[in-house]
């Protein structure tokens, strides 16, 4: 989602040296699944909108996002196959390695766009067994990331608290995406014991996450008050923290919807209750952040802010505010929802058209898949 700055464990002459021999799966990294995400989030999100965006661009859309994973996937695995150099050094580059978290969030994205929206394209049955497929092992996958790449910047990555970045949410939100997408799969699994595991293991990916984001906001917001604003070039990665925010008011209002089918008693009604009393003051503070980044976007543009890879940070995270406000509108009733999902969808159009478009010019042009260059304040 955001384009990383200069790697850490190459001295200049031999960086220079790099980027005029190597071939185009070096640099390849795991910060091009953003745009998978980026894609997906335009289908799924357009069909959660209370007045759903016509259905034939929601299903090219998907379409389009299955195709790009198709192709990074393959991409990803030439990368490590040819160049395990490069691989390793990103996961001991700590401007790299929390990228691995959008492997897990391209997979759940596409798997439910799949179910929601490939079904009259593939079957009812095989858009289950894929959405299957890629949440399990989009979960996995977040899992992992949320665990080992932290465990990398305590035991192995060189940071300080002025290195303080939004691209550290990327691991440890990752099951929040998991946690907002088991609810389209629940109604497919058998009564009982199954749908109530995926609806309380639901809840745990939840929580595991937001206490995790807990943890990285202060680091974050104290980096930009004690530092000031970050680098140029990493100016959109303030978007992400939208990501949390939005994702998680999207799974608690999914996870309500799918409740009183999974849980008996009085859960279900706490459930609905609490995707009210979590949703309303979390996205009111996506809100209030999104004018912050806003802000310091514009200041970064009038200071010769250049088209790069972190600019697919304006698309995923929005949509995920998208999808969240549509939850609590269909919770509270309220039309100001309904109006808040709608602009919020239509910056999220507008975001994904322009970083497609700079994304196409940048591979035309040679520049996004060479060895990137060190970011600019």
């Amino acid at each position: 989602m955001a384009s990383y700055a200069h790697p850490q464990h190459l001295p200049a002459p031999a960086l220079a040296a790099d980027r005029r021999t190597s071939s185009p799966l070096r640099h390849l990294g795991p910060n091009w699944y953003a745009a998978v995400m980026g894609t997906a989030i335009v289908a799924s999100a357009g069909a959660a909108l209370p007045a759903p965006v016509p259905h034939g661009f929601a299903v090219a859309v998907w379409a389009l996002s299955a195709l790009l994973l198709a192709a990074l996937l393959v991409a990803r695995a030439g990368h490590w196959l040819h160049h395990r150099d490069q691989a390793r050094a990103h996961l001991l580059d700590p401007a790299v390695a929390p990228f691995y978290g959008c492997l897990s969030m391209a997979l759940l994205a596409v798997g439910g766009g799949t179910l929601t929206l490939g079904g009259g394209v593939i079957g009812e049955r095989a858009a289950v067994a894929v959405d299957l497929v890629l949440f399990a092992a989009g979960t996995a996958v977040g899992l992992v990331a949320a665990a080992a790449i932290p465990y990398l910047m305590v035991t192995r990555h060189q940071v300080d608290a002025g290195s303080a970045s939004p691209v550290w949410l990327l691991p440890v939100v990752a099951p929040m995406v998991s946690a907002a997408q088991g609810p389209l799969l629940l109604p497919h699994l058998p009564a009982g014991q199954w749908q109530e595991a995926m609806l309380l293991g639901s809840y745990a990916l939840f929580g595991l996450s937001l206490l995790a984001t807990l943890l990285m906001l202060p680091l974050i917001f104290g980096r930009l008050v004690v530092h000031g604003p970050l680098p140029l070039a990493l100016t959109p990665a303030l978007f992400l923290v939208l990501g949390p925010l939005g994702q998680s008011t999207t799974a608690v209002n999914s996870l309500a919807d799918v409740a009183p089918t999974a849980i008996g008693g009085p859960y279900a009604g706490a459930f609905e209750a609490f995707a009210v009393v979590y949703g309303v003051p979390v996205l009111g503070f996506a809100l209030l952040w999104l004018a912050l980044a806003l802000a310091l976007v514009v200041r970064a543009a009038r200071g010769g802010l250049r088209f790069s890879m972190t600019w697919w940070g304006f698309t995923f995270p929005v949509g995920t505010c998208v999808t969240g406000a549509a939850g609590l509108a269909r919770h509270t009733g309220l039309a100001a929802y309904d109006w808040l999902a709608t602009a919020l969808y239509v910056f999220l159009v507008a975001a994904w058209a322009v970083a497609a478009l700079g994304t196409l010019r940048g591979l035309m042009a040679g520049r996004l898949l060479t060895a990137p260059a060190p970011a600019r304040t």
